[in-house]
């Protein structure tokens, strides 16, 4: 029998990478079951998604913490500890985590990027993209680390780059990428077929690197 490991989605928006894994854990051979949908938008169109399909729920706004983030993100880990779960997944979730949501859950969080990293890490990638020229772009799912985007790289899916491309066709292609990307990469990680460096030497390494920037 399948084990279904408890895993929790984070979203700021509409949940399109969210809904893909929906569909994912509807089959009883995935190793994965949805225990908490989280947003830090109340009025996040995924959260209505979530509800529909029958998931639990939770909205922990950050304006009401103000620019305490590490508070915001005390409230979001003891809701995650609360429903049992052992993996995080980051779907469009708009804000930069803090040392200590990322160190709570190091080697637990993953996330999906609309780049190839290491290139074009933050926002506006398929603008970057077409600007810089590159023949292909894509997506990449990696662990949450100290850095932006930064994270080691579990898996990358491609798309060519057409010379009559807009930011908008890209991002659609790039998005089809993503929503089979996600889950599969997901499922091999949780059955342990994804080799992974050593999470506790990037986070140091990254560290030490903002620290020297800060010199």
């Amino acid at each position: 029998m399948t084990r279904r490991h408890p895993i929790a989605i984070l979203i700021s928006g509409r949940g399109s990478n969210m809904r893909a894994l929906i569909e994912a854990c509807r089959s009883p051979d995935f190793p994965a079951r949805i225990a908490l949908v989280i947003s830090n938008q109340a009025d996040a169109l995924g959260l209505d998604l979530a509800r529909e399909a029958g998931l639990p729920v939770l909205a922990i706004p950050h304006r009401p913490f103000g620019r305490d983030r590490e508070a915001h993100e005390r409230a979001i880990d003891a809701a995650l500890r609360e429903a049992g779960v052992e993996t995080v997944c980051l779907a469009g979730y708009m804000r930069v985590l803090t040392p200590f949501l990322v160190d709570a859950w190091a080697g637990k969080m993953l996330n999906i990027h609309p780049s190839l990293l290491p290139h074009f890490p933050g926002m506006h990638t398929h603008e970057a993209a077409l600007a810089a020229g590159v023949a292909e772009h894509g997506c990449t799912v990696h662990l949450v680390t100290a850095g932006v985007d930064a994270g080691p790289i579990l898996a990358q899916a491609s798309v060519p780059v057409h010379p009559s491309d807009t930011p908008e066709g890209l991002a659609a292609r790039v998005l089809e990428q993503e929503h089979a990307l996600y889950p599969e990469t997901l499922a091999r990680f949780l059955r342990g077929e994804l080799p992974v460096a050593d999470h506790d030497s990037n986070v140091e390494a990254e560290r030490n690197t903002t620290e020297k920037a800060r010199e």
